[in-house]
């Protein structure tokens, strides 16, 4: 079953498949790659990530564009923040692609690169949160396919989409550094298929980066998100 939700004003939607490390010393170089592999285990078992987040944090992303930063407030939509922190936490979204820019909407991400990630979530629904912030410019939401079915797939917004807000688009967070970063991620490849010439999402999630890599070469991607200070 795909995931889609309209854009009153701009048609459009916001499809999810079907299926749906901080730093350490160098002197410890070991403790990072230990670090390392037990987030990447932890993200195999999704029903044990259910650490609570604090009540405002920061993610930093790095892409192959540039840096952008995100600032979470937990109290604009808590499930939402706790999920969101999770994910990046233990590096869900490292390598993670944005498979689908559309200019003056939106640009959304969040199927993991490696298939047997992608797919432990495909079904790890949250239920949802009440709407406290208007969908605008810089603003950080989950992609859903109607009432509690968001997972991992968020979105940022381009410009205003308020008309996102009656549709139980509850923003989380918003990028305060590097919009400008935000702005500059491919988006020659339009909607995603089967709408456009874009990715599929169900071979996103099935094949993974390799997918992307060998049929989109363009699309940016991150090369790490953190917690950070």
């Amino acid at each position: 079953m795909k995931k889609c939700i309209s854009l009153v004003v701009v048609v459009s939607a916001l499809w999810a498949p079907s299926l749906a490390a901080q730093a350490t010393r160098k002197s410890a170089p070991h403790r990072t790659a230990t670090h390392t592999a037990a987030a990447s285990h932890s993200l195999l078992r999704p029903s044990s990530l259910h650490d609570k987040a604090p009540d405002l944090f920061k993610a930093k992303f790095t892409t192959t564009q540039g840096d952008f930063v995100v600032e979470v407030h937990r109290d604009w939509a808590p499930l939402g923040a706790d999920r969101f922190y999770n994910l990046v936490k233990y590096g869900f979204y490292t390598n993670a692609s944005f498979f689908r820019v559309i200019p003056r909407f939106m640009v959304q991400f969040g199927i993991s690169a490696r298939p047997a990630v992608a797919r432990a979530w495909a079904k790890e629904n949250i239920k949802d949160d009440p709407v406290t912030q208007h969908n605008q410019r810089g603003f950080i939401t989950f992609a859903t396919a109607g009432p509690n079915t968001r997972t991992t797939q968020v979105f940022i917004s381009f410009g205003d989409n308020s008309g996102l807000d009656g549709q139980g688009f509850a923003p989380f967070g918003k990028v305060i550094e590097g919009m400008d970063v935000v702005d500059k991620l491919y988006s020659g490849y339009g909607e995603g298929a089967p709408q456009g010439n874009g990715p599929s999402q169900d071979k996103v999630t099935n094949e993974g980066k390799a997918y992307l890599d060998k049929n989109f070469p363009k699309l940016d991607s991150i090369k790490l998100a953190k917690i950070v200070p």
